[in-house]
């Protein structure tokens, strides 16, 4: 919807003042909502290379837990070990490691993970 009205805005990347033709306009021209976005998206990849440092103890927290457990299910049973998924499902096909159905969900024993390293 156009109109002949004009409002002062204060550009919320340069910080000039303008006239926009909008009451949704934030920036005074192209160049500045480029350089804002540009802005956002830089802070948001440093935001996510420093969010897995502050989430370390969590981790920990989910390993010391993994480490109590004497059933595992495959993704912890890789987790433990430091090996994928494929990897686990592999040694199990192989049958270097035994494990147990629940239904439709496999089942590690913690014994049989240790065995792996006797």
């Amino acid at each position: 919807m156009s109109s002949n009205f004009t409002f002062k805005k204060i550009c919320e990347f340069c910080g000039k003042e303008f006239e926009a033709k909008t009451l949704y306009t934030r920036y005074c021209n192209h160049t500045c909502n480029s350089r804002h976005y540009k802005k956002m998206k830089r802070e948001e990849k440093i935001q996510s290379v420093l969010q897995p440092q502050q989430t370390e103890p969590e981790q920990q927290k989910f390993d010391t837990a993994i480490q109590q457990k004497e059933f595992l299910s495959v993704d912890e049973a890789a987790t433990l070990l430091g090996a994928s998924r494929r990897t686990i499902q592999r040694m199990i096909a192989k049958g270097a490691l035994k494990v147990g159905k629940l239904g439709r969900r496999i089942i590690v024993r913690r014994k049989e993970i240790d065995k792996l390293f006797i």
